[in-house]
């Protein structure tokens, strides 16, 4: 199982896991209210890890579909009714001007909800998004995936607004509304881009001082600053792909 593991990335193997659950759950196999086999019988059914199972529990998680219940285990809460409107960011893509496009809606979204989070967040909800950087950072170190945690900051952010529709928009969309877990899913789990964790991290720590000073114009330009550098990021990798592509037809 450790040789496996060594030779495969461990995200993308706790993306086959996930994968492999989420289908069975989509397909009826675990009805909502079911328990899922124990972390022991998840390890002997795939072979893989405990770290590895949990990060595939982890992303279920965060799409919304199971939830895990102290003492009890963890139990399917989905699948979620399939809204047409939302599936340009739940659709798989392997396009880079989809997650452009993506990108530039949740601008709109979450800019404002990085100001109204500023004004409006409690004490709580402020150190639920501190919480959130740590997090990160403490990933980092360790060279961990940051995924989830990646996510879960920007629920705190939609939380912190006291506007319940801005964190059901984000619950909506899942874990795919970062765009390198999208991408990664269609690429055999390999990221196109290099590891981007330490800006990523200094971006959310300048979203959260913001918050955290109760300057809404602050924190909106700081969210606008995180998401367009997203857009550059993955519109030079566009570009060089598309001068490859005439560089291999030349």
């Amino acid at each position: 199982m450790q040789q496996a593991e060594q030779r495969i990335p461990r995200r993308s193997l706790a993306s086959q896991v996930a994968d492999a659950l989420r289908g069975q759950i989509e397909a009826g196999f675990y009805a909502p209210g079911d328990k899922l086999p124990t972390e022991p019988a998840l390890i002997d059914r795939f072979g893989f890890s405990r770290t590895v199972i949990r990060e595939a529990i982890a992303a279920l998680r965060a799409d919304g579909l199971v939830e895990s219940r102290q003492g009890a285990g963890v139990f399917v809460i989905g699948p979620r009714p399939a809204d047409e409107g939302l599936k340009l960011f739940t659709d798989e893509t392997d396009k880079i001007s989809d997650i452009i496009e993506e990108l530039e809606l949740r601008i709109g979204i979450e800019v404002e909800a990085a100001g109204l989070a500023a004004a409006r967040s409690s004490p709580a909800q402020e150190a639920e998004i501190q919480a959130q950087v740590e997090r990160f950072a403490d990933l980092v170190a360790e060279g961990k995936p940051t995924d989830d945690a990646d996510f879960q900051f920007h629920m705190a952010i939609a939380t912190a607004t006291n506007n319940a529709r801005f964190k059901a928009f984000l619950e909506h969309v899942g874990r795919r509304m970062i765009p390198r877990v999208k991408f990664k899913t269609v690429m055999g789990g390999v990221d196109p881009l290099p590891n981007r964790d330490q800006p990523i991290l200094e971006e959310h720590r300048e979203i959260a001082e913001a918050i955290l000073a109760r300057d809404p114009e602050k924190a909106r330009d700081a969210m606008r600053r995180h998401l367009v550098t997203g857009i550059k990021r993955y519109r030079s990798l566009m570009i060089r792909r598309s001068t490859g592509n005439r560089e291999k037809g030349d």
